[in-house]
């Protein structure tokens, strides 16, 4: 199979194959451009980080094989199954004491018996992954196993309350911890873990202070938690239980939890935070302790692999409108004016392409996905020339991992064991003001830098119903038994998933995706190259 990868912003660009077997930690659903790489977690000083690497996918399917339809699906039955209980030890179900029938009454408004109220989620419910049939590999964001872009059904499983659970609510202390950096709704979806595991009778719940370290810092006594703890929590950003980067070992966590008698850990973070969530349920399975092990994907950026969106990113995108809008205002207001918003976004720009979407008011959207050159006769300075000369302003968007190959490289990594990224906002800034100046033309350049604001926002309408939903169904995949899960929402749908499917690479915006197209459609950018 001969398919050249490229990375125009438009134009060709390579379709997405999806393989039977994979060299490396490649996800089925990688993005065509081979430079993403999730490693296995290492650790530095003592902590816990993740890496970002390269990694190329190698096509092993044999098409030929008339059963080659068979095999991938059988495989990919194999590698979605949900890690649980019974896995490891002999753990007998029993009836769920989660109910929604009204208080004192055995029956619901209508007459009908508990028995027969359609509460609850079979454990052989499923939900179709992708939904689209694409009769070409040419067609815009097309996602193709073969070349011939053959449908094949893709199911992962609902999530949702069971019947039958796995552990004594009345026994059971859970445990909630936060991790990583600040995002909008981790407050809401705390808050329905409480709500949730109250729900099924649990009385001691608790807060690991301060992410992972929490396991292992004195002075961090854990935080008890209760409905009345928690009640107005989601009108506040920010978390209560604290959050951080890196952590202690893997052992020492797992001896932490041994010994504060935890059966049930609700693990919020990213990539790199679900990487250690999978390592402390492999420790525990190792020990054969009666412990689960759930996340729930925590990333402003919306780089989950599989997943439609994750919470705090609906926030961010409306949020950044602020900005945007300020950057307009401030650029249309002066003479030659240019506004300039740098948002978040590492690996992936959905921030950025989406507030751009949004808004209406860019001109140029900039994302680490889709290389691009300042200089030339074709650069963004250029660009911003015309622009100032038809126009009169220009608004730029660009995301904070965009334009890193402009940077002078570092070494350097954060507490998680993420590359210390430059800034490029300052240094297109600093671009843009120079060209202008070289070429004898003013121009009055706004930089504005909102993120740290973005963070700490609270979760809107959209997000709070989010995190509402993953909070509760968090807890209803931790008394189903199952362990080294996480939940989120796939083709509309919520799912659990295995974490090793979704931190297989940083999820990326697609080139040649209908979305990205429609955000050149919208800011009229050519193809700076």
């Amino acid at each position: 199979m001969a398919f050249a990868p490229s990375t125009t912003a438009v134009g060709p660009v390579s379709i997405r194959l999806h393989h039977l077997h994979w060299s490396g930690n490649v996800s089925i659903f990688s993005f065509s451009q081979s430079r993403f790489r999730r490693s296995d977690k290492k650790t530095r000083n003592g902590f816990l980080f993740m890496d970002v690497k390269a990694v190329a996918a190698k096509p092993d399917i044999d098409f030929e094989d008339a059963n080659w339809k068979k095999h991938f699906q059988e495989d990919w039955d194999r590698r979605f199954n949900l890690p649980h209980l019974t896995d490891i030890l002999d753990v007998m179900p029993r009836p769920t004491t989660f109910s929604l029938k009204k208080r004192g009454s055995p029956e619901n408004i209508n007459g009908a018996s508990n028995d027969r109220r359609n509460d609850y989620v079979y454990n052989d419910d499923r939900a179709l992954l992708k939904v689209i049939k694409y009769s070409s590999p040419n067609s815009a964001g097309a996602e193709c196993i073969d070349p011939d872009c053959s449908w094949v059904e893709q199911w992962v499983h609902r999530a949702g309350p069971r019947k039958q659970i796995y552990f004594e609510p009345n026994e059971v202390k859970a445990g909630i911890v936060t991790c990583g950096g600040l995002c909008p709704g981790l407050n809401d979806v705390i808050r329905q873990i409480v709500f949730t595991l109250e729900k099924y009778g649990v009385q001691r719940i608790v807060g690991i202070p301060f992410g992972y370290r929490g396991f292992s810092e004195e002075g961090l006594e854990e935080i008890p938690l209760s409905r009345r703890v928690v009640q107005n929590i989601n009108l506040q950003g920010g978390s209560l239980l604290g959050v951080s980067r890196g952590g202690p070992n893997i052992s020492e966590i797992v001896d932490n939890i041994q010994a504060r008698g935890v059966d049930m850990l609700f693990v919020l973070g990213g990539n790199g935070t679900h990487a250690g969530a999978n390592a402390i349920h492999n420790e525990c399975r190792k020990r054969r302790m009666k412990v689960s092990v759930v996340c729930v994907p925590k990333t402003i950026d919306n780089d989950i692999l599989l997943m439609d969106k994750t919470f705090g990113f609906d926030t961010a995108v409306e949020e950044a409108q602020r900005a945007i809008n300020s950057a307009y205002i401030e650029a249309h207001s002066a003479y030659h004016g240019i506004g300039l918003v740098k948002l978040m976004g590492r690996d992936s720009g959905f921030i950025a392409m989406h507030a751009s979407l949004s808004s209406g008011q860019i001109d140029i959207c900039l994302i680490p996905e889709v290389p691009f050159g300042l200089e030339g006769p074709y650069g963004v300075l250029r660009h911003l020339e015309h622009l100032i000369q038809t126009k009169g302003h220009a608004v730029v968007c660009v995301a904070e991992g965009a334009g890193q190959d402009f940077m002078q490289k570092s070494n350097a990594t954060d507490a998680s064991g993420n590359n210390v990224l430059s800034d490029f906002g300052v240094h297109i800034q600093h671009k843009i003001k120079k060209h202008f100046k070289d070429i004898g033309v003013p121009a009055d350049v706004k930089y504005i830098d909102p993120t740290y604001m973005i963070r700490a926002c609270r979760a809107n309408a959209s997000d709070a119903i989010l995190c509402t939903v993953l909070g509760q169904n968090a807890v209803h995949g931790a008394f189903a038994g199952f362990s080294g899960i996480t939940t989120g929402i796939c083709n509309t749908h919520y799912v659990y998933l295995p974490i090793p499917e979704v931190i297989r690479s940083p999820r990326c915006v697609d080139p040649n995706s209908r979305m990205w197209h429609r955000c050149l459609t919208s800011t009229g950018q050519p193809d700076f190259h």
